[in-house]
């Protein structure tokens, strides 16, 4: 997670934002692609995004303003609703933009009577682990080197969260 404090001026983001969450569509794709690129050290591809605009998947996106600060993509299959990548703009990381994200996947999954939702997230990844765990996510299993990294592969640990009826 990041702070605005060691950012020059021009670039330190408000901290109370007004983030609008909508979904995206294909045209979306090269700015989610844009955003991959600064985000991850492994981003996906071009194509790989604009696959996720298919019948199982819906694609929100995160705005400041009209600019795209950040997205996620979920796939629904029956009633499990898988969080296959969320993504924000590095210099909006550590505002609660990914946590805004998260809620609204909550809400999206039990309008669509999803009764869990899945992730794998990179072991390294501490920050999103937290949020996750913060969330009501649990570890349920482990995939061995799954993720390439910069000093070989890493584990991706497997979490979801139940989705209790209302």
């Amino acid at each position: 997670m990041s702070d605005n404090s060691s950012l020059p001026e021009h670039q330190k983001i408000p901290s109370s934002l007004t983030i609008t969450i909508r979904l995206l569509e294909l045209e979306n794709a090269p700015e989610m692609f844009n955003i991959e690129q600064q985000a991850h050290s492994h981003p996906w591809s071009l194509t790989n995004l604009a696959d996720c605009f298919g019948r199982l998947y819906r694609v929100y996106g995160a705005y400041d303003g009209q600019t795209l600060v950040g997205f996620a993509i979920v796939q629904q299959i029956v009633d499990e609703l898988t969080l296959l990548d969320i993504c924000i703009v590095p210099n909006y990381q550590g505002l609660g933009l990914g946590k805004q994200l998260l809620d609204h996947l909550m809400i999206d999954a039990r309008q669509y009577d999803a009764v869990v939702v899945m992730l794998e997230v990179r072991q390294s990844n501490q920050a999103a682990i937290g949020l996750y765990h913060k969330l009501g996510f649990s570890e349920s299993g482990r995939r061995k080197g799954y993720y390439p990294c910069d000093t070989g592969r890493e584990d991706a640990i497997l979490m979801d969260y139940s989705i209790e009826a209302v």
